[in-house]
């Protein structure tokens, strides 16, 4: 694949692009700012060059801080579902989804089930890569197995992860094209690209330091990804009994244990779905504060080691960078966690943090 279709981050540092956008943008002018310089990467790197530091309080000031890409890029965008307050950094920048995408492709099969297209009970056969050299072919090679309902198909690709189910689903709907279409045109999604089968995803993953360059292929903005979450959630696209498939099978959610689960208390009914690959972790979902209030938040994570060289050259430097992106993600949430309780308690006049409420919902 040619370079040309890639982002290069050269001649501004990551850094100092996130410290100028979070911190010298007054509020009222932030997210233009974002986009402003989002939308100037692949033509030419720029900077602010004299803001007056303003900020509201110190909520978006601890998450700008805690998303510094010093050691690659953060992405974060977060918004409460009741009052609408947002929250972001470099939101607007494409980052990889890696099995984030996954909910994206069950929405776009359950929309077709509430069409009357498909059915939860009917049955489709797993998809299972046969094993091939790196892009040696446009696409994996795959074989049919065992033949699995698409109910069982969308728990285990979503609270496990399941690729092979995944890509049985990404059949049924059309391919990947198919999935963009819905995010498009039914969803009003733009920022979105899924561009191969999770297959071939896994199979050439690693092209490209996801840290340096800005691919975008299989990529979306935080934004994208946290607007479309609320989407779902507040019932737009889905009818009731498929969006609570989806927020089912993200609550069953077993992996990335280190990330968003790990930063919140059991009360929050974290539902979420995580992404992994080379330098890159993810996660994105839903959690409860104790007033009610449910926040969806997008958190995308690239680097935080030397290099993708140093770090494919050592198993040890591999398990501390994969576990520094599982902290930061863990860092961010909690942050957001605490500081939307935190504008809870200044519009309602008291605080709901460490109030007892009962489990469930």
């Amino acid at each position: 694949m040619p370079l040309s279709i890639l982002t290069p981050l050269k001649t501004l540092s990551l850094a100092a692009a996130a410290s100028l956008l979070a911190f010298q943008a007054p509020a009222s002018a932030q997210n233009n700012l974002e986009a402003d310089f989002d939308s100037a990467f692949g033509t030419q790197q720029r900077a602010p060059q004299t803001f007056v530091a303003q900020y509201q309080g110190g909520f978006e000031r601890q998450i700008a801080q805690l998303a510094d890409g010093n050691r690659g890029r953060i992405g974060v965008y977060a918004v409460d579902l009741t009052t609408g307050k947002e929250v972001s950094v470099l939101a607007d920048q494409r980052f990889p989804m890696a099995s984030t995408s996954k909910v994206a492709v069950a929405a776009t099969f359950l929309a077709g089930v509430d069409q009357g297209r498909w059915s939860l009970s009917s049955e489709y056969p797993l998809l299972t890569r046969i094993k091939s050299k790196r892009f040696s072919n446009q696409r994996a090679n795959q074989v049919s197995s065992r033949y699995v309902s698409g109910q069982e198909l969308i728990d285990l690709m979503i609270s496990k992860s399941c690729n092979s189910c995944t890509d049985a689903l990404l059949r049924v709907v059309g391919g990947p094209n198919a999935v963009n279409r819905w995010m498009r045109n039914q969803a009003g999604i733009t920022d979105f690209e899924l561009s191969r089968d999770i297959a071939t995803l896994v199979r050439d993953d690693g092209e490209y330091d996801p840290a340096d360059w800005i691919d975008p292929r299989d990529s979306a903005t935080p934004r994208a990804m946290g607007q479309f979450l609320a989407g779902v959630y507040n019932g737009r696209w889905l009818s009731p009994r498929s969006r609570q498939v989806i927020l089912n099978a993200m609550q069953a959610t077993t992996t990335g244990r280190d990330r968003m689960k790990a930063a919140l208390p059991m009360r929050a009914n974290l539902a979420h779905k995580t992404g992994t690959l080379t330098r890159t972790a993810s996660d994105i979902g839903y959690f409860r504060l104790d007033d009610g209030r449910t926040i969806a938040a997008a958190i995308y994570v690239t680097g935080q080691s030397p290099s993708m060289k140093v770090e494919n050259g050592s198993r040890s430097m591999k398990l501390r960078a994969r576990s520094s992106r599982d902290d930061r993600i863990a860092q961010i949430t909690r942050a957001l966690y605490n500081g939307y309780s935190s504008e809870g308690y200044r519009n309602n006049g008291r605080t709901w943090t460490n109030a007892n409420t009962r489990t469930g919902g």
